[in-house]
Formats: C-alpha cells, structure tokens, sequence
C-alpha cells in the first residue's frame, strides 16, 4: 500500500505547466483546486480526471494516478470511466419530446408494448422523475454479469416484480426507471437505444469519448476498475456486465465530455428555453410534494445561493460527480476508477469556481 500512495501522490508534486491561454484568469482558481485533489482526492483513488467549464469555456482539465495500477499506465483526460447513474441525464427523452416524438404523459407501454400492465398507467414524465413506482436494485443485481442483447430484453430483471408504490404517489429513486425509459426512446425513435444516442446526442455535441461499457468491445482508453479494501489496499473490482441497464448506468465517458454536454444545457441551442426548464423544475407526488427531481437531474440551490442541477454516479469500479451551475454558469465533472470513493473534496473544487465566476460576474 505505501508504494501505491507514493505512485499516487507524485502526480500531484505541481499544477501543470501548459495553460490554455484563453483560461488564464483562472490560473488562481485552478491552482487552489489542484491543490484540494492533490489533497483529498489523490491518496484514497487510484486514478480520477476532474474538468471545469465556465460559460462552455473549459478552464481546467486535469487527471491523476493510474488508470492501470500493475502496468503504471497513467490516467488521462482522454481516459473513460465509469458514469454510473449519470448516464441518466445523458438519455434523450427531452429530445425526442421536443420534436414531438414522445409524449411524456401517455402509458409507457405506448413505446414499449411488451412492458406489463401494472394496474396504473406508468408515464415517461414519472419515469424520469422516479415517480413511477419502479423498484430499484435487490440482492446482488448490481454486480450482475450477465449478457442482456437488446434494450427490451433487459427489462427482464425487473418487469414482472410488483410497483413498489401507485404512480406518481411517492419519490423512489430507481435505476430501472431508467432502462424502462431507454426502452421508450426505443419505441419512440424506431432506432435502436445506443445508434439513437450516438447520432442524436454524443456527435452533435462532440462527445466522442462517451460511449455504452461493453465487455466484448476493444476500447482502448477505458480505465481498469478498482475496489478499495477495509486495509486501504486497491484490488481488482468483479467483472460485471453493464448491458442490462444503458440507459440507467451503463455508460463510459470523459470528464471534458461530461462537461460538454453539462455547458449544452446552459442556454437554449442543443435543446430549446421552455425544454430546459421542464428538466430543470422539480416534479411534484399526485399529493402535491415536491421532489428533489426534474427529469434525469437532481435540483437544489447550493450554499451561495446558486440554483444547480446535478448527478451522482455509483458504478462497479467507479464513483463519479456531475453538476451545472445554472446561475454561475461553471459546470464540473469529477470522474474516477474506484467504487464507492468519497467525493465531498469535488463540492469544495466546484465552490472555488463558482466563486470565482461570481466575483468576476460582479465586476
């Protein structure tokens, strides 16, 4: 372990010495962040890529430790990780809304007829709320490692089990929502779910280090998967296969192309004003309750005041930080290769930011 620490900590002996000349103002924000992941972040995660945009200008990107602990092979910003759950806001019900496509109100089954009734009509809107009474993972699902060849085959794991709660009545956050919904962009599109995101959502944004974690592709710059043991030792994370959840956790990606797709959602463009605030107002239990959640983001207003939307991801192998600054503007990804890492530091590197930004907004 102690040699694993020193591998660790020497990629943290200095800020980096290229800068991009167009984000030299934020040289003292950079600084003090690298220093707080230098701090926090290094010595307990084999290797993590954090990146930083402010008005969709990246001002700082940088990784840290090993995407490969045995063969010293360095992590990269160009490095994939494991998103976990923040493959939820990359999912393109919004889209497919916005052109009239998928409507958010009628009965899933609508897109996905072979879903089973439930007694109640299940909407896309509740599914993308955690409203729709899904159930979430039991027993060892989360390290299931098992081939799933299709979107609809997946829904398998979870389909035939009872609602956990009447639609719409209570917040429960559910993965399987979420494949429930990758199965109506599906439905919706007439394409398959992963072609769909490729061409509609990755390319257009330039996302082209984002892509499904499938065990059977080569893919060249994804990290190795770590687990930390209670003696603070990394070691290998089980084998899982990712496939029966896309669309709830199963994708691969960068930090910059997080924060690419984060910037998209500043301002009306990729998607339009009106569309933006439908996944960025907090939905509401049929008892009149609201929700932490729009549709695919978690929403709350930060320490400075600031409204933001954000996501966790908890994957096998990965832990990751998402979040947009919807009044600084500054959005953060913090990405890394081990399961269940702490990452209250990446809130501590986003403030240095957003107060930065709101300092200069002032002058």
């Amino acid at each position: 372990m102690p040699v694993v620490l020193f591998l660790l900590q020497a990629t943290c002996v200095s800020p980096p010495a290229t800068l991009p000349r167009v984000a030299e103002q934020w040289a003292a924000a950079r600084a003090r962040a690298h220093a707080i992941a230098c701090e926090k972040l290094a010595p307990n995660i084999p290797g993590f890529a954090i990146a930083v945009a402010v008005n969709g200008l990246l001002v700082w990107s940088e990784a840290f430790g090993y995407a490969d602990l045995e063969a010293k092979r360095r992590t990269t910003p160009a490095t994939q990780f494991r998103i976990g759950s923040v493959s939820k806001p990359l999912d393109a019900v919004a889209q497919l809304y916005e052109s009239g496509r998928l409507d958010l109100d009628t009965p899933v089954q609508r897109y996905v007829p072979s879903f089973p009734d439930k007694g109640a009509p299940i909407t896309t809107r509740e599914l993308g709320g955690h409203l729709g009474g899904i159930r979430h993972y039991k027993g060892d699902e989360f390290t299931l490692n098992q081939r799933f060849p299709t979107v609809t085959a997946g829904l398998a794991v979870f389909q035939n089990d009872p609602l956990i709660a009447p639609p719409g009545t209570r917040f429960s956050y559910s993965s399987y929502g979420f494949n429930l919904i990758g199965a109506a962009v599906e439905g919706a599109s007439g394409e398959q779910f992963l072609v769909y995101m490729s061409r509609h959502v990755f390319k257009p944004l330039g996302m082209t280090s984002t892509a499904p974690d499938k065990n059977d592709s080569l893919i060249p710059n994804r990290t190795r998967f770590y687990d930390r043991t209670e003696a603070g030792q990394f070691v290998p994370s089980p084998t899982v296969d990712n496939s029966y959840k896309w669309a709830g956790g199963g994708f691969l990606s960068t930090a910059e192309d997080l924060v690419r797709f984060g910037s998209a959602h500043l301002q009306p463009g990729y998607l339009k004003a009106a569309t933006l605030e439908l996944l960025f107002t907090p939905q509401h239990t049929t008892s009149g309750e609201a929700t932490p959640y729009g549709i695919g983001w978690f929403l709350t207003t930060d320490t400075l005041g600031h409204r933001t939307a954000y996501h966790g991801g908890g994957s096998v192998g990965g832990t990751t930080m998402f979040g947009i600054d919807r009044d600084s503007r500054v959005v953060i990804a913090l990405v890394t290769n081990v399961t269940d890492a702490r990452l209250n530091a990446g809130q501590e590197i986003r403030l240095v930011f957003d107060s930065s930004a709101s300092q200069r907004a002032k002058r």
